[in-house]
């Protein structure tokens, strides 16, 4: 595999964990997927017997990777990163990646839920409440009658003790799951699923935030048109505006702004080495 210059920022490569390619967002390597080919390589995953974890990436995740070397590193270690946000869908099609399209999480847990019902894959919902968790089985349960839920947890609101994590990962790993459904905020869920990985049995570990509560039914998505249009989070400003205000005034100017840099070439935004010892070259574009 030939090594691309550290400042082609939009050329895209082959990912070091495999086949799958990938554009430099940022710093961040941004998976070229879509709903139907995340959901496939999940699957093939799977089936390989691997360990992973995977991150639904907005620009707002992208935006604070800029900050913190280590949520940057989860996410160049992640098996994808999806374009969870239109922003990130335009920056892979401008790489070349035509057939790329948002993979936004809701979506992508019923696309795993539904793709794995025939197969028997066993999910664990980890995060929320307990009350939310009640409501979002009960209704996977009723979409997907097939599906095998083999357990649920709602964990405390506060960082957990080094007891309480071997203790959960003991409860994770005898239920048999295949895939943890991750709800925790970001990026607390991104923190817990590296910090988890090697002790976890479970192959995949996927982190969909908000998805437990749409699908649980308490909070409300925005139509299918404003997700299209890249003005999704002026939605969801109106839905929550005196929590999400501060966080857009924030991202929206900055995400733009750093992009038009990275694309004129004004500064580089090298991917560092994903994983130490892996091979992967930390200038690989």
């Amino acid at each position: 595999m030939r090594e691309q210059p550290a400042d082609s920022s939009q050329i895209s490569a082959l990912h070091p964990k495999g086949s799958l390619k990938w554009t430099n967002v940022l710093g961040v390597r941004i998976s070229a997927v879509n709903l139907k080919s995340a959901t496939g390589f999940i699957q093939k995953a799977i089936e390989d017997g691997r360990k992973e974890y995977v991150c639904v990436r907005d620009a707002h995740g992208v935006v604070r990777c800029q900050d913190d070397p280590e949520l940057r590193s989860i996410h160049n270690r992640a098996f994808l990163v999806t374009p969870d946000g239109m922003p990130l869908v335009w920056a892979l099609k401008q790489a070349g990646h035509v057939e790329s399209d948002r993979v936004y999480g809701p979506d992508l847990m019923l696309s795993v839920f539904d793709a794995g019902s025939s197969k028997g894959l066993r999910h664990f919902l980890y995060g929320a409440t307990a009350e939310t968790l009640e409501q979002l089985q009960a209704r996977l349960l009723a979409k997907f009658p097939q599906a095998r839920i083999v357990g649920s947890y709602a964990p405390p609101f506060r960082n957990l003790s080094t007891p309480e994590e071997t203790e959960i990962a003991a409860l994770l790993n005898r239920s048999g799951a295949d895939i943890i459904w991750v709800g925790l905020s970001s990026p607390k869920q991104e923190l817990w699923m590296a910090r988890m990985r090697d002790r976890l049995d479970a192959s995949m570990l996927i982190g969909v935030g908000a998805a437990f509560d749409f699908h649980a039914g308490l909070k409300r998505q925005a139509p299918r048109i404003i997700q299209r249009s890249g003005f999704e989070w002026a939605f969801r400003l109106l839905c929550e505006p005196r929590r999400l205000w501060r966080r857009y005034a924030l991202v929206v100017p900055t995400f733009i702004s750093l992009t038009a840099i990275q694309k004129l070439g004004l500064r580089k935004f090298p991917i560092e080495d994903a994983v130490s010892g892996s091979g992967a070259s930390g200038q690989m574009q």
